[in-house]
């Protein structure tokens, strides 16, 4: 999610500022009230796998969030790793494709090009 919408979110204290939860590396306490919005990602319990990103080091990963964000009214979206059961994660745009390809995914963005499966 943004790192300036976080704190809106969970209960996390300087979340914005916050170098670890640029990484994935943290689970914090999602704000009672934003729970029912952030349902699919939020623990039994009530926590989140935190990642925030910020303009300045992902532009565009960071506009697409906060484009969505806007479209939906929750700027959070699910991120998990690209790969496919018994094999490792996804590390050339050659593999890329090739997982895609295997996958019941629909579109495969890499860099500036929309890689789409036909109907």
């Amino acid at each position: 999610m943004p790192d300036n919408r976080a704190a809106q979110y969970f209960d996390f204290p300087g979340v914005d500022r916050n170098l670890p939860a640029r990484f994935m590396l943290m689970v914090s306490p999602v704000i009672e009230s934003k729970r029912h919005e952030l349902e699919a990602t939020t623990h039994e319990g009530g926590t989140g796998r935190l990642q925030t990103i910020d303009r300045e080091t992902n532009p565009l990963y960071y506009d697409i969030i906060d484009r969505f964000g806007e479209v939906t009214g929750t700027p959070v979206v699910l991120n998990t790793s690209f790969n496919l059961r018994g094999e490792p994660i996804v590390s050339t745009p050659a593999n890329a494709h090739w997982t895609f390809s295997k996958s019941d995914i629909d579109m495969l963005v890499m860099e500036s090009f929309l890689v789409r499966k036909e109907q």
